[in-house]
């Protein structure tokens, strides 16, 4: 397993350099027309009303053809230790998320919208004790209809009506399952600060995970806030669970090293519960530092 989980991180970690060697090999028309697509649709989410205006239809169609294939939430391996417990190696350990998606179809759907896919495999990894045994191991699959927000002849953000399962793939007392139906949103603010929800509604949740949502929430409100010379990336989500006072928090903070890359120095805070599913009950705050490759700042999804 260990041997496993080493070529999966090898691989995992030379991603931008596979993806450099593919960017060379490319003719240097196509490399401008690359360059044109990301400079054009970063164009399209500025609010400063100055550039070029495009029909509704325009810009759903540039938006159909860009790649389907992308990074959905942050890849990430951080590793860190508790901040309200004792820590040693049962307490510290290492978080990876592995996070794509795929749009199946363009926007000929009933009212303009598409079909795609996503996943989502978040591992939480006891890599300081003897073994380095998986302390758990949770599989977030699902589906979903999308639809650009257009305001002004301007692409503004984007909605998202998906259907979602997620388990840890255990039995027995430590198995964990549900299923949900997501509406969520993204908005952009200003061309550095975006806005997202997601409200949930659980059904057919295992008997072992009845009162999940009582720990984890089933809203979620994020600021994304990206600075103007493209270095930082900060970011936090707010989960409101019982009441105004039992809430989830999470802040990170990215630091991009690298100019043609997506690539940061990454810190998490988690304070709350449900992040993990085997142990959702437990309250966490837990703080820590890797390495990530987030998806790009104007993405939609």
């Amino acid at each position: 397993m260990n041997y496993f989980l080493f070529v999966t991180l090898m691989v995992f970690l030379s991603i931008p350099e596979i993806k450099a060697q593919s960017e060379a090999a490319l003719p240097d028309t196509t490399k401008r027309s690359l360059k044109s697509l990301i400079e054009g649709i970063k164009t399209k989410i500025e609010h400063d009303r100055q550039g070029l205006a495009m029909s509704e239809d325009e810009i759903i169609s540039y938006m159909d053809g860009l790649p389907p294939f992308s990074i959905y939430k942050d890849n990430y391996f951080i590793t860190g230790v508790p901040l309200n417990r004792e820590i040693d190696g049962e307490t510290a350990d290492a978080k990876f998320q592995i996070s794509i998606r795929h749009r199946l179809t363009r926007s000929r759907l009933p009212f303009n919208t598409f079909l795609y896919l996503t996943y989502t495999q978040k591992s939480f990894w006891d890599i300081y004790r003897d073994s380095a045994p998986f302390k758990d191991s949770n599989y977030n699959p699902g589906i979903g209809l999308g639809r650009y927000v257009i305001v002004n002849n301007r692409l503004t953000g984007a909605i998202f009506l998906q259907l979602e399962h997620e388990s840890n793939g255990r039995d027995s007392l430590e198995s964990r399952g549900t299923n949900w139906v997501g509406l969520s949103g993204k908005y952009f603010l200003t061309s550095n600060l975006a806005a997202s929800f997601k409200i949930t509604v659980p059904f057919m949740t295992d008997s072992n995970t009845e009162d999940l949502y009582d720990y984890r929430g089933t809203g979620y409100f994020t600021a994304d806030y990206k600075t103007p010379d493209n270095k930082w990336w900060l970011s936090g989500t707010y989960s409101l669970r019982k009441s105004v006072r039992a809430i989830n928090l999470k802040f990170t903070a990215g630091y991009k090293i690298s100019e043609r890359f997506n690539q940061y120095i990454f810190g998490e805070l988690y304070s709350g519960t449900g992040d993990s599913m085997l142990e959702y009950k437990r309250k966490d705050l837990q703080l820590r530092v890797g390495i990530c490759i987030k998806p790009d700042f104007y993405n939609v999804f």
